[in-house]
């Protein structure tokens, strides 16, 4: 009978572990809202702004004019309420330089996006950390979040696709001693290369195998102790684990991860963060899919600067 109530206890635990993924229980993913530093106007977007329609009211400049195809590929704009611009060589080419202005203007905008809807800008903007060139992209994250978990899958599928221009990186919350546990476990198989390769099978020992890899009673000694076993069984020695878990590399990744969380005030998971001037999550991007496009459109739009 205690064994039976032993293990219903742990069964419970799991599901309160994962029951939320935010810093707190009552709260949504969505951490933004609550952000006074990402407030900002939307009248001043640089990606919603491009999202104007196309056709312009009557009366305005676009409802007097058409613009033609020549068979050489070139573009004629025509006056329809006056005389012919096509007939005068100055006017045709400042329309054709405009026309072709606002058209490389709304492609080079990602249109669907909305500031304010499906991401915030932060202001002011946060220094990155990355190379001349690159765009930094920041996946805020905790393993025993089932909806990190979900979207996993679709990340390291983008992340091997993404542009070579974007700089991607994890960092994991430390919101409370749990939190902090399976950080240490992910930046010590960081520090031992074995990231990539356990990544995966973390989620699906805490997500499938209801294992949650800590104890629940935080105690660090024995949270270290599963890891250790559990990384042992997929070929990690449990001697180098334990060497790397309280290093001085993982100490300061903790601290470096600390620093981010508070800096963007992640309140909830997963978040992504693009080249420190706009943070979005699934809820704002309007699903997993969506999410990852809208991350690459901010990301292109910051590499076009």
């Amino acid at each position: 009978m205690i064994r039976a109530r032993s293990a219903l206890a742990a069964v419970v635990g799991v599901a309160l572990l994962v029951a939320a993924c935010s810093r707190h229980a009552a709260t949504t993913a969505t951490n933004t809202a609550a952000n006074p530093a990402a407030a900002a106007s939307v009248a001043d977007a640089p990606v919603a702004a491009a999202a104007k329609p196309k056709g312009a009211a009557p009366g305005s400049a676009e409802a007097t004019t058409i613009t033609r195809i020549n068979e050489d590929g070139s573009e004629s704009v025509e006056d329809t309420t006056s005389d012919s611009v096509a007939h005068n060589p100055i006017l045709a080419a400042v329309a054709a330089t405009i026309s072709s202005t606002a058209v490389a203007a709304t492609l080079s905008a990602p249109t669907p996006w909305q500031e304010g809807v499906n991401y915030t800008r932060l202001v002011p903007a946060q220094p990155t950390s990355v190379a001349p060139g690159q765009v930094e992209v920041i996946e805020f994250f905790w393993y025993a979040c089932p909806h990190c978990n979900a979207i996993d899958p679709l990340v390291e599928a983008w992340r091997k696709t993404k542009a070579p221009y974007i700089s991607f990186s994890r960092e994991h919350v430390m919101w409370q001693e749990g939190h902090r546990s399976l950080a240490r476990m992910f930046y010590t198989l960081q520090s031992l290369n074995k990231l990539d390769e356990l990544h995966p099978l973390i989620f699906k020992e805490i997500h499938v195998a209801q294992d949650p890899l800590i104890d629940f009673g935080n105690d660090a000694a024995k949270s270290e102790e599963l890891q250790a076993a559990f990384v042992a069984k997929h070929g990690v020695s449990a001697a180098a684990f334990k060497g790397a878990y309280n290093s001085f590399a993982v100490e300061t990744a903790l601290q470096r991860a600390d620093q981010l969380w508070h800096r963007y005030q992640i309140s909830g998971v997963p978040t992504f963060v693009i080249n420190g001037k706009y943070i979005t999550d699934v809820g704002m991007a309007k699903g997993e899919e969506q999410l990852l496009a809208l991350v690459s459109d901010l990301a292109a739009l910051e590499h076009k600067r």
